[in-house]
């Protein structure tokens, strides 16, 4: 499988925007309301942006950039808070990776498994 990463959704602090890939509008209205929320808050209280992006096995990654100078981005907040992220939306993230792989990808049910 060589597929490049797809991205599910982003937050820029630098544009005051956020954009969710219309690949996935199908999600329900309160998974894209949670995500818009949690990358918004994120770029709020840390800077930068904040991509989430499914890499090529399928497994949703929180990735984060600033510009060099911008002396505002907290680097070690950063980390702290896509741990805090991963360790309290854990479900969220795993139905979003089993959603990825079904309805994306078109894999089974016994594929996923």
């Amino acid at each position: 499988m060589n597929r490049e990463n797809v991205v599910l959704c982003a937050s820029s602090k630098y544009e005051e925007k956020y954009y969710l890939n219309p690949v996935f509008e199908g999600l329900p209205q309160e998974i894209k309301d949670e995500l818009q929320a949690m990358c918004v808050l994120f770029t709020e209280d840390i800077g930068g942006i904040l991509t989430m992006e499914f890499d090529e096995n399928a497994n949703l990654q929180l990735v984060t950039m600033s510009d060099e100078n911008d002396i505002l981005y907290d680097e070690i907040g950063c980390g702290l808070k896509i741990k805090q992220l991963r360790n309290t939306k854990y479900e969220l993230f795993e139905s979003l990776e089993m959603y990825y792989k079904v309805f994306i990808l078109g894999q089974t049910m016994d594929e996923v498994e």
